[in-house]
């Protein structure tokens, strides 16, 4: 492999690895049309294993700004990133698949204003994400995103 190569192969997982944050951000903060920016046209998600649900990215945008409004703080933790590039008609490295594990706290704010909305988390789940990406004209964006939700641990009603 050429110099030349290898620095565009750095510069692609920089720019895949800077999606992948993009993802988290977007989904933390609610802003759905960030998340929606994020996929390609005919992109499509599926949560089905977290309880959701699988369709085009818009669909799904809409579904988690309902599921997760109740959650005012969010965290999403996105590890053990391994990219892997592909070949699309010829042209090396126009797709890339990516698998990663997330860890996921999710929390309510405070009833009574004054902590500040900082308390334990009242929901916490663990799982892989599995992207299939493409470069565009717009840069890297996801075709398909899979969530493969292995664990949930759900609100403490003991307390």
């Amino acid at each position: 492999m050429t110099q030349r190569a290898e620095l565009a192969t750095v510069l692609d997982r920089l720019a895949v690895d800077g999606l992948i944050t993009d993802y988290a951000v977007a989904v933390d903060d609610g802003d759905w049309t960030a998340y929606r920016n994020l996929f390609t046209p005919d992109g499509r998600a599926d949560y089905r294993s977290a309880g959701g649900i699988e369709g085009g990215a818009r669909d799904v945008a809409d579904w988690l700004a309902g599921s997760l409004r109740p959650f005012a703080v969010r965290q999403h933790l996105i590890v053990n990133r391994r990219v892997r590039f592909g070949v699309l008609e010829q042209d090396t490295g126009d797709t890339a698949r990516v698998r990663a594990d997330y860890l996921i706290p999710l929390g309510r704010a405070g009833d009574d204003g004054r902590d500040g909305g900082v308390r334990a988390p009242d929901v916490v789940s663990g799982g892989r994400y599995a992207f299939a990406l493409l470069r565009t004209d717009d840069g890297w964006r996801v075709r398909e995103l899979v969530v493969q939700e292995k664990w949930r641990r759900p609100p403490d009603r003991t307390g």
